[in-house]
């Protein structure tokens, strides 16, 4: 089973989230197919990693990937948040969150992420229930779809496109990637709809974000995170989008400037990726790593 994720900024995250002598502990908040858990794994001998996913299919990736760590790795299907709300205090050496979605959910999932593959629209990180991206596009008013688009896409064509797919869908649902996308090209400005990214690219994010409710996650799982760790410890965290990056950057922020902080800022500014690796991997060009310490 060949693995498709490339760990973005590797060395930085090896680099600026060392790892103590002995036994140790990791929590790798977003394992996908393990690629940075295994390079702390191979790195520090005495290491375990708690590797946490919610989606079954990457998580057996990363189990049969690490198979020769044994007991040092330890999986838990679970969402990042709720896992660290119950984790014990003080028992972490370094937390890790990678908020990025991996590649196989684009490749391999078959469930809509890629505007590129005939799919159905479902963009679920865990599939065991809850709302699907169809259930947004075809269930949602129109003016709810509109700002759903603008505030997880920031879409500047959020109601075009919003009043495009409540004019569609009622000649009958929007079922796949490919039919969504194409009614969103067929909505935008000419201009736009030849521009730098597809114009789809906004919406489907969105429509991600929507589903997994994935900011809703950051800030309560990043105050658990601080209490989890050890004094001394690290958390780092790797974002790929302005959204993202924002609610870490000041959340961070906020904390360390309180009455009674429990982190300083190691990044004021985030490391970013470097020449070589965004062309070796495009997709890391909009890569920040932020990095804290419990003190």
């Amino acid at each position: 089973m060949e693995a498709v994720h490339y760990p973005v900024m590797h060395r930085e995250v090896l680099e600026n989230l060392p790892i103590p002598s002995g036994d140790s502990l990791l929590i790798d908040c977003t394992t996908g197919e393990g690629g940075h858990t295994s390079l702390f794994l191979r790195t520090y001998p005495d290491l375990t990693v708690i590797g946490l996913d919610r989606d079954r299919s990457i998580q057996k990736k990363a189990i049969e990937r690490m198979s020769a760590f044994g007991e040092r790795f330890r999986p838990v299907n679970t969402w990042f948040d709720e896992y660290l709300a119950e984790a014990p205090s003080g028992s972490a050496d370094a937390i890790l969150f990678d908020l990025g979605i991996s590649m196989f959910h684009y490749v391999e999932s078959e469930r809509g992420f890629s505007f590129r593959r005939e799919e159905p629209l479902d963009m679920r990180l865990c599939t065991d229930g809850g709302l699907t991206a169809a259930d947004v596009v075809n269930g949602y008013d129109e003016g709810n779809l509109a700002d759903v688009i603008y505030k997880y896409g920031e879409e500047r064509y959020s109601r075009r496109i919003a009043h495009a797919i409540a004019e569609a869908r009622k000649e009958g649902e929007i079922k796949s990637s490919v039919q969504l996308a194409d009614l969103i090209s067929r909505a935008v400005p000419k201009e736009y709809r030849y521009g730098r990214i597809h114009p789809a690219t906004r919406t489907f994010q969105a429509l991600r974000i929507e589903v997994n409710r994935e900011l809703d996650r950051i800030c309560p799982a990043l105050d658990s995170a601080i209490r989890v760790l050890k004094k001394g410890g690290r958390i780092a965290v790797i974002t790929f989008h302005s959204l993202e990056d924002r609610k870490v950057k000041w959340f961070f922020k906020d904390e360390a400037a309180s009455e009674n902080p429990r982190i300083k800022i190691l990044t004021k500014k985030p490391i970013v990726p470097s020449e070589e690796e965004e062309r070796e991997n495009p997709p890391s060009r909009s890569a920040k790593l932020r990095v804290v310490e419990r003190i």
